[in-house]
């Protein structure tokens, strides 16, 4: 059975209770305080002190202070009058049984209002953060688009700068073509021009000549003139060599070097696979994996990840066997968070590069490591 506690003080004013319970060995953590309108308790084994107001208080403002062997209350009241005592005189069991349920089932209904009220502001909190996080989302796209944006703005610009080179450069060796051509059809007119003045003149002095030494001789003398053939035209010889690879003289080239050289390149076109759709509108020079892999890096700077991976797919299926694009997609998909293409990537790189180090001879991969640290 609990110990009834009836020791108390208590003093009040207009607008306040104070009331002092002492309670030995009191603490916070295991002491029990319950305040209603109309009813206050307090439990602290084996201690019980409860007590049935006299008139009702703000219990959400009233207080309680526990230390040093006491619970001081605060109790404001909600009528500012003085009371004439601390609890109802005159209340049987029935009726403290009643205040007592009463007391608890609205206890329980705040607590229950707290707990939705504190649901509800759970829930703004949390449709507060989404909005904002898909506010921040939004941003993030808007700049990415924007970015992608001026990135196709720059790349078209280029292409139609070097597209305008290029009709240029075709027009000015159009134009170049056609003085060479009016310059050359100039040079045959005057040639065939000097050919046909200089004719006549040679005639007429050969005439005078026969005439003053033998006018016998005038017939014989026309003749001859009519027997000369006219000047051939102006033409040109084509002139064909036989077709070289190299382009020095056969007696200064060797011999084994070129073939084995002429190999190489066979074998490295065998490889790389030119016939993609893709380079049909590339200059030849952008066909190659290296320049391929610089763009690459360009867009990787740009933080254009798609961009980038598209690169390197198009390096990787022009030569199958440098180990940096791979290393260099595995980045792209990493920022992407594609974990899975990231370590494929990787592996891949990782097998190709083992690979060239096992087909480099072990003499010869000691030199590269002396030169390396200059031993």
């Amino acid at each position: 059975m609990p110990l009834q506690v009836s020791d108390y003080s208590w003093q009040q004013t207009e607008t306040a209770v104070f009331l002092s319970v002492p309670l030995r060995g009191v603490c916070v953590r295991d002491a029990d305080v319950f305040c209603t309108e109309n009813y206050l308790k307090v439990n602290f084994a084996p201690f019980l002190f409860e007590v049935f107001l006299y008139a009702p208080i703000d219990d959400e403002n009233s207080k309680a202070k526990i230390g040093n062997d006491t619970i001081v209350f605060t109790l404001h009241k909600k009528e500012a009058v003085m009371w004439e005592a601390l609890s109802v005189s005159g209340v049987d069991k029935e009726v403290m049984q009643r205040i007592r349920e009463k007391s608890i089932l609205k206890a329980q209904e705040r607590a229950k209002e707290a707990t939705e009220a504190k649901a509800a502001a759970r829930r703004e909190d949390q449709k507060y953060a989404l909005n904002v996080m898909m506010k921040i989302e939004d941003e993030e796209r808007e700049k990415i688009e924007h970015m992608k944006e001026n990135e196709r703005i720059k790349a078209t610009k280029e292409l139609e700068a070097w597209k305008k080179h290029q009709r240029e450069a075709e027009e000015q060796k159009r134009i170049q073509r056609e003085d060479k051509l009016h310059q050359q059809e100039k040079q045959i007119e005057e040639g065939k021009k000097l050919k046909h003045k200089s004719f006549p003149r040679n005639s007429t002095s050969r005439n005078l000549a026969t005439k003053g030494r033998n006018s016998e001789n005038i017939f014989s003398e026309k003749l001859k003139e009519d027997s000369i053939p006219a000047p051939r035209s102006i033409g040109s010889i084509q002139v064909n060599f036989t077709p070289r690879v190299f382009p020095t003289a056969l007696r200064e080239s060797r011999v084994a070097e070129e073939e084995e050289w002429l190999h190489k390149q066979a074998e490295a076109r065998r490889t790389m696979n030119t016939d993609i759709p893709e380079l049909s509108d590339l200059k030849e020079e952008e066909k190659n994996p290296e320049w391929l892999k610089d763009k690459g890096n360009k867009l990787f700077a740009t933080e254009n990840y798609l961009a980038a991976i598209n690169a390197y797919n198009l390096a990787i299926r022009l030569n199958t066997k440098i180990p940096l694009l791979y290393l260099n997609r595995a980045a792209c998909h990493l920022k992407l968070k594609n974990l899975h293409k990231a370590i494929e990537d990787s592996s891949k790189a990782y097998r190709i590069m083992k690979l060239h180090l096992r087909l480099i001879h072990p003499t010869k991969l000691y030199k590269m490591m002396l030169r390396r640290f200059g031993i």
